[in-house]
């Protein structure tokens, strides 16, 4: 049965797993939950779960014990915990916590190894330290200021058994670390912390906080005033846990805590800096149309820092290459095409190969074979100025000024003329188009004696003297980028790929490379 859902929750979110954005390691990214099964096996979530005449699973995310029933079911048939959390407190969702979970993983360099760490603000459901004692085997120290939080929260470990694990302890209104910590001399390997967002009850209801564009939240908030409400919202929250950092400091090996407003992220990184804390990263979590950002530092100079994901989409995106495919057709053709420039092996990627080195020889971009894996072909290329730009514009204006030549002219007035139709390209390029032909043929037979003799200035000729090419493109000093292009067969097509090396401006190589692409399909379209 295909599990969909309806209401106030859309798809997308209740398949949070299918998230992309999601920790790698999160067991719910490639397997969302089975609403169905889930049903049929725990009769409390049953209760919350409906089918329509149409055969669709709906389930009401803003009904407060709908969302608690789904939490408590993931719970227990996943990692074998039961837990109780009253209506009137935060109900956390799995996914999102166990995003947070795995980061501090990525913190501290692994799963494995008895490691020691902070909850602060543990809340009802102690589902930091429930999921890191039960996964890892981690020891924690879980505070928490709200009476009701406290007592749930330690029945919560009793109940599943953790207590050797977990220690549950109350403390007072607005304490963070130091008076957790001021009677304790164990080093920590880090703390978590989930702060409270809002700064007052008009935050916490959307009033001028959330941005008129972005639709309304798709879940229930739940949750008590000290854990969603705090003076100077989570702002200030975390800049207070910074504080107390600053005196602890390498008592805890990682200080982190989750964001609820991407806005946060910035002041609080700048507060770091001006204290001249030396670890810093950042990371994102991602639940359906759900954002939390997170925020760590460290003050030992030993710890591995995991990279932001900014940065990690910019090396991927750095990495990745440019490609077009030539499709089989078209590769036939140019096979078809190849002994006219005097290639005698008309594999796919050679013949390709030819013509894009042709190609690249009449817009004077350097370039060589170099060594390559089985069934490919390598070109290193090195652009010293950029002779590809408006190149179609060009080719428009020459072909314009062909289609306006009078159908007579006095011969003192040829040569004139023929000046104003210097090509901007190579003439290969030119006369393999059929307009430009057509146009140059008919003035030769309207004046076959008057303009015959008169010479065509050269590009170089005209603008500037040629460019020395070195025998190696790759020892040029001064250059705009160098890439590497290279050619494989995939199906009976052949895919190009241009590999950035270095350089001044990445869109150059973009330019270059729909100028390759548009240059070999008009030789298919218009051959010589």
């Amino acid at each position: 049965m295909l599990l969909r859902v309806t209401g106030p929750l859309s798809l997308a979110l209740v398949l949070m797993a299918l998230n992309k954005s999601m920790h790698p390691r999160n067991r719910y990214k490639d397997k969302p939950p089975d609403f169905v099964y889930l049903a049929s096996k725990y009769p409390e979530f049953q209760k919350h779960v409906h089918t329509t005449l149409t055969g669709r699973v709906t389930l009401n995310f803003k009904d407060p014990e709908a969302v608690r029933a789904l939490t408590c079911t993931l719970l227990k048939e996943d990692f074998g915990l039961t837990i109780e959390i009253p209506l009137e407190r935060l109900i956390p969702t799995v996914p999102l916590r166990l995003n947070y979970i795995h980061w501090v993983e990525d913190l501290i360099g692994g799963q494995g190894n008895p490691r020691r760490g902070i909850d602060i603000g543990t809340g009802a459901s102690c589902i930091y330290p429930l999921l890191g004692a039960t996964m890892n085997g981690w020891f924690f120290l879980a505070t928490e200021v709200d009476d009701i939080c406290f007592n749930y929260a330690k029945k919560n470990v009793e109940q599943n058994h953790l207590a050797e694990l977990i220690k549950v302890v109350k403390v007072p209104q607005k304490t963070l670390l130091m008076d957790a910590l001021k009677e304790e001399c164990i080093v920590y390997d880090f703390c978590m912390c989930n702060p409270p967002f809002f700064a007052n009850q008009l935050e916490a209801k959307g009033v001028n906080s959330r941005n008129s564009r972005r639709p309304p939240p798709s879940s229930v908030n739940t949750g008590g005033v000290t854990e969603i409400m705090a003076e100077g919202g989570e702002l200030e929250f975390v800049k207070n846990i910074i504080h107390d950092s600053l005196q602890l400091k390498k008592r805890l090996r990682w200080y982190s805590c989750m964001l609820g407003k991407k806005c946060s992220l910035a002041p609080l990184k700048d507060e770091l800096r001006k204290q001249g804390v030396p670890k810093v990263t950042h990371t994102e979590f991602c639940q359906g149309r759900t954002m939390r950002w997170a925020l760590a530092w460290s003050f030992y100079d030993d710890v591995p820092v995991p990279s932001p994901p900014c940065k990690k989409r910019k090396l991927e995106k750095a990495r990745k290459p440019l490609t077009f495919t030539v499709l089989k057709p078209t590769v036939a053709e140019l096979q078809t095409q190849a002994p006219s420039i005097g290639c005698t092996d008309t594999s796919p990627t050679e013949s390709v190969s030819v013509w894009l080195e042709k190609i690249l020889t009449d817009l004077k971009v350097l370039h060589k074979r170099v060594p390559c894996g089985e069934a490919e072909l390598s070109l290193f290329l090195t652009a010293v100025e950029n002779t590809w730009v408006h190149t179609r514009q060009k080719r428009r204006e020459q072909h314009r000024h062909l289609r306006e030549l009078p159908r007579a002219q006095p011969a003192s007035t040829c040569s004139t003329e023929m000046d104003t139709l210097t090509p901007e390209e190579p003439s290969t390029e030119i006369s393999a188009d059929p307009q430009h032909s057509n146009g140059k043929e008919t003035n030769e037979q309207q004046h076959p004696k008057k303009c015959a003799d008169v010479p065509m200035e050269s590009p170089t000729e005209q603008n500037e003297a040629p460019i020395s090419s070195p025998s190696n493109p790759e020892t040029v000093q001064q250059f705009l980028f160098k890439c590497l292009v290279n050619m494989k067969v995939e199906d009976s097509d052949v895919v190009v790929e241009m590999h950035w090396v270095e350089g001044q401006n990445k869109d150059l190589m973009n330019q270059l490379c729909t100028c390759l692409k548009n240059s070999l399909f008009r030789q298919v379209a218009n051959p010589t």
